[in-house]
Order: structure tokens, then sequence, then C-alpha cells
């Protein structure tokens, strides 16, 4: 990003920002809501509603099949 561009995160999306720069920088945010709520990643990411596929997880997290089905185990896709 440069000077004076904008960017959008839309609701619910997962998020982070670091400034790579050698300059301090200065961000304003804008949230939808007086109550924006959480975003838990545990729960957006292996309890996320279609589930998210576990090959893709296994690849994502370089971690063994089983360890992803057992996390996507621990919630409850209907809740």
């Amino acid at each position: 990003l440069y000077k004076g561009d904008v960017f959008v995160f839309p609701i619910g999306l997962i998020h982070f920002q670091l400034n790579i720069g050698k300059t301090p920088a200065l961000a304003f945010a804008a949230l939808s809501s007086q109550n924006p709520g959480v975003i838990t990643i545990a729960n957006a990411v292996f309890g996320s509603k279609p589930p998210i596929s576990a090959d893709v997880l296994t690849k994502a997290f370089q971690v063994d099949k089983k360890v992803v089905d057992y996390l996507q185990a621990q919630f409850w896709y209907d809740n």
C-alpha cells in the first residue's frame, strides 16, 4: 500500500496488518457496528460451515490429517 491507499476487509474475513517498512505507519480503522463481535480463528478455520477441506488444512498447517480430523471433530457444524 502507498500513502492515501484504502483497504477493506469483508465481515468475518480473518486478517492482520504488518508494517514491513522502515518508517512508522498510521492506520484508521472503521467498523460497521459499535459491537463488531469477535471471530475466533480456530472456530473460523476448523469449525467453518461448510467445512474447509481436510486436505487443504493438512497442507496449510503442515500437520497429519488425523490432527485436522481431530480438530474439526471438536466443533458442531449444526449449531
